[in-house]
């Protein structure tokens, strides 16, 4: 019977050894979570943070970004014609993204003249000469024009004049905001090493962006336009202008292959024809009383809003480039 017996100390000794160690390993397990937890808690504090002082989910935003820059960069690069695809895609979603939103706020705006017009712009803009282009310029204008006047005239409802008139001046300006600023970048790619100058002016758009981003967010306390955009500053122009500089000079001496005074040059006009682009979007947008063209590319708002700046940027490259290159 001792023999029996004398076991039970050691197994009692071996099971409590046990159940410290699941103990201990329940222990710390939990105050692996709770760390976790924590973690993500001041994760999500800090997002809401930056989210209720810029407007946008920053790490979406980023993804968003990211994706777009990889399509655009290898079109760009490897096979100039996919890229003339990429942009007329975007600016058919891009037309019909406004025309979509003036129509939510009661503008008069036929959708498929809109975005056939803005389609055929840019689509034929790579093959053809700038007299062919202004061609199919007016040959869209026409269109959107004479759509919207025999609608106008077949439908039952009376509408005044200037309204009329207003609606007319709407489907031109989309024509002529979106699609024709959108063909000069078409136009660019086409030519003889056209593509590093698109790239180029692409990465300053987005290098005056990233400054006024992060000078405007930690800094900003001088609203530069408080009746068209209050979230923009006086601090975040200083630093889109900063890294738009740098970022100039960089590209002239690495990509375009000019010297660097030229590049600082490029660097403010861009920079210029950036902030103009953002505030009339801005400008646009506080009339129709939205705060985004649309949802559809999440953290970044609708095509519009990323577009906005790379627009105008686009003709004043092409300028540029034609001045520049023989």
């Amino acid at each position: 019977m001792a023999r029996d017996d004398a076991p039970q100390p050691k197994r009692s000794a071996a099971r409590r050894k046990r159940e410290e160690l699941h103990a201990q390993i329940r222990s710390t397990r939990e105050d692996i979570e709770r760390q976790v937890r924590d973690q993500r808690e001041r994760i999500d504090q800090v997002n809401e943070r930056i989210t209720a002082r810029t407007g946008r989910n920053l790490v979406l935003a980023i993804g968003i970004g990211v994706f777009l820059g990889v399509v655009l960069v290898v079109s760009l690069i490897f096979v100039k014609i996919l890229f003339a695809l990429f942009a007329t895609i975007l600016v058919g979603f891009t037309a019909f993204e406004l025309v979509s939103a003036l129509r939510r706020v009661g503008r008069v705006v036929d959708v498929i003249p809109a975005v056939v017009s803005a389609v055929a712009i840019v689509g034929t803009s790579y093959f053809f000469d700038a007299p062919t282009r202004g061609v199919v310029l007016i040959a869209g204008v026409v269109l959107v024009v004479v759509w919207r006047l025999i609608t106008e005239m077949a439908s039952h409802a009376k509408r005044g004049l200037r309204e009329v008139i207003s609606d007319l001046a709407t489907v031109v300006f989309i024509q002529l905001y979106v699609a024709w600023f959108a063909s000069f970048a078409v136009v660019l790619v086409a030519q003889p090493q056209g593509e590093w100058w698109a790239l180029a002016f692409i990465i300053l758009v987005a290098s005056a962006d990233v400054g006024a981003y992060a000078l405007g967010l930690s800094f900003g306390k001088h609203p530069m336009a408080p009746l068209i955009s209050p979230n923009k500053t006086w601090e975040g122009f200083i630093g889109a202008a900063a890294c738009s500089v740098i970022a100039g000079v960089l590209l002239a001496l690495f990509m375009i292959h000019q010297p660097w005074w030229l590049g600082v040059i490029i660097g403010l006009l861009i920079l210029g024809s950036a902030t103009v682009g953002d505030l009339t979007e801005s400008m646009i947008k506080r009339d129709m009383g939205i705060k985004d063209m649309s949802s559809w590319l999440p953290g970044h708002g609708g095509f519009l809003d990323r577009l906005d700046s790379i627009l105008p940027s686009a003709v004043v490259m092409f300028a540029v480039y034609s001045i520049v290159v023989p």
